[in-house]
């Protein structure tokens, strides 16, 4: 008695999912955001910041509110439909192929990039991890090419034998990185966060995103 049915709901998950919709999210993947935010402070005010892979727009939101005015922006393939905060947009395109012209029309550095991104999976754990790495090393290459010097970035990867070569690739261009998993994330969930500082000053990256795609 008392005890929850094999392939039960997970009462944490729901309560996150309910907490969601009442404070007009999305969906409960902001809370990883938020508690990434509390104990690595990555967005501060003012920041221009990218999200990359923002739709549903979680992301997207709690960044326009947490950068207190900064220009946030959003890029996917599917439209976000929840309303934003007036210092946020979305686009509608891939961030990851610089032929799509969804990154390469917007001007400027940022001071964050966020990648939530994680590949359609196939419930085989090293397939999926492989695609997980290939997806997080095109968005280190967007980073490489358009943070600032000093910049910060954020990725979720599924742990995996790629996991400790992407963690040196992270660190061989920033100056500090630190891996996370919120409390937030399912029990189940392979995913764990990669949080960078102090993007190194130096030629940026000229490589192609699209490069490292899966399946390119």
């Amino acid at each position: 008695m008392g005890k929850k049915k094999k392939g039960g709901k997970n009462p944490w998950a729901d309560h996150l999912t309910r907490k969601a919709k009442k404070e007009k999210y999305p969906a409960r993947s902001v809370y990883k955001l938020e508690e990434i935010q509390k104990k690595h402070r990555l967005i501060r005010p003012g920041d221009r910041v990218l999200d990359l892979g923002c739709a549903p727009g979680s992301w997207l939101i709690y960044a326009a509110e947490t950068s207190n005015g900064g220009e946030v922006i959003g890029i996917d393939k599917k439209p976000v439909t929840a309303p934003l905060p007036k210092n946020a947009q979305a686009l509608v395109g891939d961030a990851l192929d610089p032929e799509s012209g969804a990154l390469e029309n917007l001007d400027g550095a940022f001071d964050v990039v966020l990648s939530d991104m994680a590949p359609s999976t196939t419930g085989r754990k090293e397939v999926d991890a492989a695609r997980s790495f290939d997806l997080c090393m095109a968005a280190l290459a967007v980073a490489r090419r358009r943070l600032r010097a000093g910049g910060r970035f954020c990725c979720k990867i599924f742990t995996g034998e790629d996991f400790t070569r992407f963690n040196e690739a992270v660190k061989s261009a920033f100056d500090r990185a630190a891996v996370y998993k919120p409390k937030s994330s399912r029990k189940a969930s392979k995913e764990i966060y990669i949080i960078a500082t102090g993007r190194k000053r130096g030629k940026r990256s000229q490589g192609t995103a699209s490069a490292a795609l899966p399946g390119t």
